[in-house]
């Protein structure tokens, strides 16, 4: 009997310790209640913004996630202790946080650095870790400095992860954010309206401190400048997800196995370049990192027609095929920006009639930094074929073929109007057959066919008379 006792204990004892190791940390959300989220972003106040997408993050947490709410500024207006701990961190029911958040006022100041405080010691006082999610509209109104805070919290050794998500901020009022968030071995996520907010939260919440840390940390740049990209790693030749970050302009950070992975990194501003991928490894016990050139290269391209500037279209294409850039000209050299390569330049040339009104450059080859000229002069000439009975100018349909080829390549109608017969047509030089066929009754099933020859630069004019 005496065994039995033992062995239940000793299994009970696993069994708890096994549930325990299965339930992830709790997630601490720290919530700006200042008067400031009163203020409006697409017509709703960032305070019913943040309720209402916090509340929908929350409710897609697993059902074994505890969740601990911290609040500032709630309570009293020019109060820099006004924070409160509204949702112990050991809470695992969820609609408690959604009716602590919806039922709360707006109304203090924004003392983040002691928010952070309370929150931080909390978990060395309950011996816990915890990843804490601080969610502001505002910088610093309390003469504190949450990074500094956040930078003696660990060294300390207490053990939490820190995200941050900054709402409706402008970029020079982020820096001691990321500072804390960086600090705290976390992400700066920047929001500007519900939808940055949503994305930010949901992100914040996956990249818990359970999780393993990074050894692979990505930045991305252009011109010397630090850009924000989304980056996504898979295994080398799959579409298997391993991981994903954004940078934030600044280091983005993912855990890689030991192994070859494709990583896609896509620039999210101050660039028309698209995404590029980029072969990278993971070595055991090492630390990794990648840093993305999104500088490119330009192409200046000049499209001419006999020498003087003319309206054409482009497409540039990658080797494989791939459409990556193009634009019109009007008649004047367009600059057009692409990842470094080789590339082929489709050019059409407009108005113009005949074999040649398409050209491909090929093989553009174009450098990180630097700007290469691609250009075609087309050719053409111009035939006027018009149509009269006496003095009388007749209505008349004009088709042109090529002559070797029989292809079609114009046609219209001269009308009776001196601005349209004679017709213009704008032809690569070459040896054409043309028909006219008369329209109009009294000229009924009058045709003529006769060959012109189109010169580069000159004028050929044909006059039928029926």
């Amino acid at each position: 009997m005496k065994l039995l006792i033992t062995l239940c204990c000793v299994l009970g004892f696993s069994l708890q310790s096994y549930t325990q190791q299965d339930a992830p940390s709790p997630i601490l959300f720290i919530y700006d209640a200042s008067g400031s989220m009163w203020g409006q972003l697409d017509g709703k106040t960032k305070k019913g913004i943040a309720a209402n997408v916090l509340s929908t993050t929350v409710s897609n947490l697993p059902t074994n996630q505890n969740i601990g709410l911290v609040a500032y500024g709630h309570r009293k207006k020019g109060d820099c202790n006004d924070i409160e701990f509204l949702v112990d961190i050991k809470n695992d029911d969820k609609n408690n946080i959604t009716a602590a958040v919806k039922s709360m006022n707006a109304l203090g100041k924004t003392p983040l650095a002691r928010s952070a405080g309370l929150a931080i010691n909390s978990l060395k006082e309950n011996n816990t870790k915890a990843t804490i999610i601080l969610i502001t509209d505002g910088i610093e109104s309390c003469d504190g400095n949450i990074c500094d805070v956040v930078s003696k919290a660990k060294l300390e050794g207490i053990d939490f992860k820190l995200h941050i998500v900054g709402f409706g901020l402008k970029e020079e009022e982020t820096e001691q954010l990321k500072c804390a968030a960086n600090a705290g071995g976390g992400t700066y996520y920047d929001a500007t309206n519900a939808a940055g907010l949503g994305e930010g939260l949901t992100e914040a919440t996956e990249q818990t401190i359970d999780d393993s840390e990074g050894n692979f940390s990505i930045y991305a740049t252009k011109n010397d400048e630090p850009v924000d990209a989304w980056v996504k790693v898979v295994k080398s030749g799959t579409n298997q997800e391993i991981a994903v970050t954004r940078t934030y302009r600044d280091s983005g950070w993912v855990f890689l196995p030991p192994g070859k992975y494709d990583m896609i990194v896509n620039p999210l501003e101050n660039t028309r370049i698209k995404g590029t991928t980029i072969k990278v490894e993971s070595v055991k016990d090492k630390i990794g990192h990648q840093t993305v050139s999104f500088d490119g290269g330009k192409i200046n391209l000049i499209t001419l027609n006999n020498g003087e500037g003319w309206d054409c279209t482009s497409k540039v294409k990658t080797q494989e095929g791939e459409v990556v850039g193009g634009s019109r000209t009007y008649g004047r050299p367009q600059i057009i920006e692409v990842n470094a390569g080789v590339y082929d330049i489709e050019i059409m040339g407009l108005t113009m009639k005949g074999l040649e009104t398409k050209y491909i450059i090929e093989d553009v080859v174009v450098a990180s930094g630097k700007t290469v000229e691609a250009s075609h002069n087309f050719e053409t000439g111009i035939a006027m074929i018009g149509v009269k009975s006496g003095e009388t100018l007749v209505d008349a349909v004009v088709s042109i073929k090529d002559k070797k080829s029989g292809q079609n390549v114009a046609g219209s109608r001269t009308y009776t109007s001196n601005s349209s017969n004679p017709r213009e047509f704008m032809l690569n030089p070459g040896t054409y057959e043309v028909k006219v066929s008369a329209v109009k009754k009294e000229h009924a099933g009058k045709t003529e066919t006769f060959t012109i020859e189109v010169k580069k630069g000159e004028t050929i004019t044909k006059i039928i008379t029926f």
